[in-house]
């Protein structure tokens, strides 16, 4: 007798559950709060905006894959969405004050430089005996031109034979409350607009004076300058920088 043998199908097994993918919802929460934190000290804005930026992303990729159902910490996302946010909104009041800040301070050592080596706003179009006033306590003036001869015997360079001479005071006074060091005077002239060459006889011109190498407050020191002009010449123009940092003064001078 034969046997029939019957064979009972096997069972169908069940898929295995798909694991959550949680990981962004977490990065978002780490880099959140790690920005954040950055951001309260303002200064590190560099470093709280991009953080923020990226807690922001993953936050919402993170909720994305919640509400499809492929993660469980929505929770954890929107967190890390939210402090994402805040992040950025605290890197840029963070660049925002920072540069007000840089601001101040460049205005600050502006005002300062101004202070201690600016000119103060009449430099220009003085008279005989009229000060150039600088802020940082130099004044100089100059006096009236005067008739000048010069001595054949000592001159060294710029007369021209029928030119008429001039001579000038030239006074740099310290005013303000601190040494002025190691002035360095330059001069340019003109005799009705053409140049007015300086008169160098061995006597006279910044070249030959011993300037003082420190001028202490209330003391002076004075040059004496003489400028060839034509015979014609009504007015004596002349321009004077009292020191490399300083702007030029003007003087406008009747002959």
């Amino acid at each position: 007798m034969s046997q029939q043998m019957h064979f009972q199908p096997a069972p169908q097994g069940h898929a295995a559950p798909q694991q959550a993918r949680n990981g962004l919802g977490i990065a978002a929460l780490i880099l959140g709060i790690i920005g954040a934190l950055s951001g309260i000290p303002m200064i590190l804005f560099w470093l709280a905006g991009p953080l923020g930026i990226l807690a922001l992303i993953f936050g919402l990729v993170g909720m994305s894959r919640a509400k499809k159902g492929q993660a469980t910490n929505k929770g954890v996302a929107i967190t890390g969405t939210i402090l994402g946010a805040l992040s950025i909104i605290l890197a840029v009041v963070g660049v925002i004050v920072t540069l007000m800040a840089v601001n101040k301070a460049v205005d600050e050592v502006h005002k300062e430089y101004e202070k201690q080596s600016g000119s103060s706003s009449n430099i220009k179009d003085l008279g005989a005996g009229a000060a150039a006033k600088y802020n940082n306590g130099l004044e100089v003036t100059v006096s009236k031109p005067t008739p000048y001869t010069v001595d054949k015997n000592t001159l060294i360079s710029g007369h021209t034979e029928g030119n008429k001479a001039w001579k000038v005071t030239v006074t740099l006074k310290n005013t303000g409350t601190k040494a002025a060091t190691n002035p360095l005077m330059t001069t340019e002239a003109e005799a009705d607009g053409k140049k007015a060459e300086e008169v160098d006889d061995d006597k006279h011109g910044i070249l030959h004076h011993d300037w003082e190498k420190q001028l202490d407050p209330k003391e002076s020191d004075s040059v004496e300058m003489v400028f060839d002009a034509p015979p014609t010449a009504k007015q004596l123009d002349i321009k004077i920088t009292p020191d490399l940092l300083l702007d030029p003064a003007n003087w406008k001078l009747a002959l």
